[in-house]
């Protein structure tokens, strides 16, 4: 009995995943086609999921994620450990250079902005905390892919082979992994127009005392500012902070 009670709420906790950029609003038919169950039990998904909150009834029986979330969303800043050491930190380096600072985290093989501490004149990002962000674009995204252990890494390699060619990188799994050992040993990365071309970025991973990475921390501004930035400062301080904040999460 335990088997399809367990299959059942998988595929119900499925139809938040059924959300996105370009699905902001699902019908109860486009969640039984896209999960293929029926429509009854999709309506049945549909209520549940409202009467917990994490739905929402938009206009033309139409629902969206539901405020639940929001409410989850604060619980999550509150205990993000990463957060709650690299805040004070991470305003020093906006105090510093007046630059944007950014926590970013990797979930699986999905990459997210977690926190942003604003600068003097704060960067127009396309992206920020809860829009995935492209894996392999950006320094964040490099800084943490260095961290993955070789087999992780080669999943990746595998499993995201179109979308890395796409993004300009080696598509032969020595290269690609000799890249990534390049970004690992510098301990920083810098991007230049990478994923915005109008921003500029120098990213450090916050280490784990087994080589993986909490997090990584970055400086973003406007590439305009290049010809003025002392950059070696920037990697200077960005992996200072890093390392701050690992050493106290350890």
């Amino acid at each position: 009995m335990s088997e399809p009670s367990t299959s059942s709420l998988e595929r119900m906790l499925g139809v938040l995943d059924l959300f996105d950029d370009t699905h902001l609003m699902r019908t109860a038919e486009d969640i039984a086609a896209a999960l293929d169950v029926s429509l009854p039990t999709s309506y049945r998904y549909v209520r549940l999921l409202l009467q917990a909150g994490l739905l929402q009834r938009v206009e033309d029986s139409h629902y969206a994620l539901g405020p639940r979330i929001i409410l989850l969303d604060h619980y999550i800043r509150r205990a993000d450990p990463v957060l709650k050491v690299g805040l004070p930190v991470m305003r020093e380096l906006v105090d510093a250079t007046g630059f944007d600072c950014v926590l970013t985290g990797v979930f699986g093989v999905q990459v997210l902005d977690t926190y942003r501490e604003m600068g003097t004149a704060p960067a127009s990002l396309a992206y920020g905390r809860g829009r995935p962000r492209p894996l392999f674009l950006g320094a964040a995204p490099k800084v943490l892919l260095a961290s993955f252990g070789s087999t992780q890494l080669k999943k990746v390699f595998e499993s995201k082979h179109e979308e890395l060619v796409r993004s300009g990188l080696p598509a032969e799994w020595p290269e690609f992994r000799r890249y990534y050992a390049a970004i690992r040993k510098a301990g920083h990365y810098i991007s230049k127009g990478e994923l915005e071309p109008q921003l500029a970025a120098v990213a450090a991973p916050i280490l784990k005392p087994d080589g993986g990475a909490w997090a990584a921390i970055s400086l973003v501004f406007d590439t305009s500012r290049l010809a003025i930035v002392d950059l070696e400062k920037m990697v200077n301080l960005i992996t200072e902070a890093a390392t701050r904040i690992g050493g106290r999460l350890a």
